[in-house]
């Protein structure tokens, strides 16, 4: 609650000091510069400035309550649902907004229409002694004082709100973990602010001199007071004119850098690191593109480092399980080696490559869990022993999901659960076949089978690649994938030189 007393009190503050300044200072000044009449009629005239300005201040106070209501309702409270916290994050963003057209409205309408009024009845008395004329003017120049203060009024509340948007983030992050944002929404344009902004900070001044300068000379020449008039209009259209391209070309050169820095935020929330922002500025975008490179650089190191641990995570993994046999030692380490080959050869992107030759890494990491005299025994599996090993893919499957976060290991679980599916739909533990058994596990099988048959075992010697070769040829469309298979065996006898055997 203290953080929205200190916003009432900011709030207050700034509306009184900018009423203050824009009827009295810029309103009196500007009437008793302009207006050649009687003392007592200027006592006459701060006496309707007085009335109006206690009609504004009531019909704005009121809409401020209102306006605050939901506010003033959110911060009595302690405790919040996580939809009210996100929904009042942007309620109070939204409020500067409502500053514009609370001054816009009531402000503005609370003190011309009393003012208007009351002028109205004491000319038609006789207090008064000008032309009804002039009330046209003093509408317009409250109109623009309206205007101004409603944009110095808007700069100074989004300030003052920034204490409440910290109060509701902390409030998010104590009760659930999470800040509340916009989440790069935007809800008010910076092109838009920067072009109403910059044109009537350079239009006001031009239009209050245009209609005081109007009334002085209506106390002079005649003629010359309609002469004035075109060249006035004429130097407020140029004024005008300067003012709309001058806002242009500055936000323009405020959007363009940001527009660029959107762009290349983008991209890297794409994963793309490759590029960087181009530095084309020697103002403080300078600064701030240079400080965006260095944090891509940085991001680049970090990204390089996490890979190369991930990639020793998973081939210590795969030594550690190749550690336990040594006529298996260095086995996923190949597997993974003849898989990436296959999938390059078949067409495969970097990024599904290498999750190809992480799952390969892994794909008997549940052997783990299998025991050792079934695992290393020297002579030919029983039965039920041979049972016991063909649940490695799941006890594989088993142990990757319990890697957190849960999501990390997904792209691996198919590879590791399906490298011992057949083509034909024999193998395990699934029974899939053809193109229902996953990509990565059709690929890692030929791998596998390959490896298998080349490698010396307890109970017998590794056969030559030739015969190993020969019985991945037969055994296409029934055991592997005939697609990879083939891949698979004409780069193998290109690499090495061998001739394919006649029938």
């Amino acid at each position: 609650m203290e953080a929205y007393r200190s916003f009432i009190f900011r709030l207050i503050r700034n509306y009184l000091i900018g009423s203050l300044v824009a009827v009295f200072v810029v309103g009196t000044v500007v009437m008793v510069s302009t207006l050649q009449i009687p003392n007592i009629q200027f006592v006459r005239l701060i006496f309707i400035v007085l009335i109006s300005l206690l009609f504004m201040m009531v019909a704005e106070l009121i809409t401020l309550w209102v306006q605050l209501g939901p506010i003033r309702q959110f911060f009595t409270s302690e405790h919040h649902e996580r939809d009210e916290l996100n929904r009042m994050y942007e309620k109070i963003h939204r409020f500067p907004g409502q500053t514009i057209y609370r001054i816009m409205g009531p402000h503005m309408l609370g003190f011309s229409l009393p003012a208007a009024g009351l002028t109205i009845w004491m000319i038609s008395t006789g207090w008064l002694e000008f032309p009804y004329l002039y009330i046209v003017v003093a509408a317009a120049c409250a109109f623009l004082i309206a205007i101004m203060h409603a944009l110095i009024e808007y700069y100074l509340t989004v300030r003052a709100i920034r204490p409440l948007l910290l109060e509701i983030r902390h409030r998010g992050k104590v009760q659930y973990g999470m800040e509340p944002s916009l989440g790069g929404r935007i809800l008010v344009s910076i092109q838009r602010k920067f072009q109403l902004s910059t044109a009537l900070i350079g239009l006001f001044p031009l239009f209050l001199f245009f209609l005081a300068t109007y009334i002085r000379l209506q106390y002079m020449d005649s003629e010359f007071a309609k002469e004035y008039i075109l060249w006035g209009i004429l130097i407020v259209v140029l004024g005008a004119g300067f003012a709309l391209v001058g806002s242009w070309l500055l936000i323009r050169d405020v959007r363009d850098p940001v527009a660029e820095l959107t762009h290349e935020m983008n991209r890297i929330q794409g994963g793309d690191l490759g590029r960087r922002a181009p530095d084309l500025y020697a103002d403080e975008f300078s600064a701030l593109i240079s400080g965006f490179n260095m944090m891509i650089n940085r991001l680049e190191m970090r990204q390089e480092r996490n890979r190369q641990l991930l990639q020793s995570y998973f081939s210590t993994l795969a030594a550690a399980l190749d550690a336990r046999d040594k006529y298996t030692a260095g086995h996923s380490m190949r597997v993974a080696e003849y898989s990436l080959m296959i999938g390059k050869l078949s067409g495969m992107n970097e990024e599904q490559a290498d999750l190809l030759y992480k799952s390969a890494l892994l794909h008997d990491i549940g052997k783990i869990g299998i025991p050792d005299e079934v695992l290393l025994k020297d002579g030919k599996l029983s039965d039920e022993e041979f049972a016991i090993i063909r649940t490695h893919p799941v006890q594989g499957e088993s142990i990757l999901l319990q890697i957190e976060p849960i999501d990390a290991m997904a792209d691996f679980l198919p590879g590791v659960r399906s490298h011992h599916e057949r083509y034909d739909g024999k193998g395990y533990p699934d029974g899939m076949a053809g193109d229902d058994i996953p990509l990565f596990g059709r690929i890692i099988a030929v791998a596998d089978a390959f490896d298998a048959m080349t490698s010396d075992r307890p109970y017998r010697n590794g056969m030559s690649h030739e015969k190993a070769l020969t019985i991945l040829e037969e055994g296409k469309g029934t055991q592997w994938d005939p697609y990879f298979a083939g891949l698979f065996i004409d780069e193998w006898r290109r690499q090495h030189h061998l001739q394919k055997p006649s029938k």
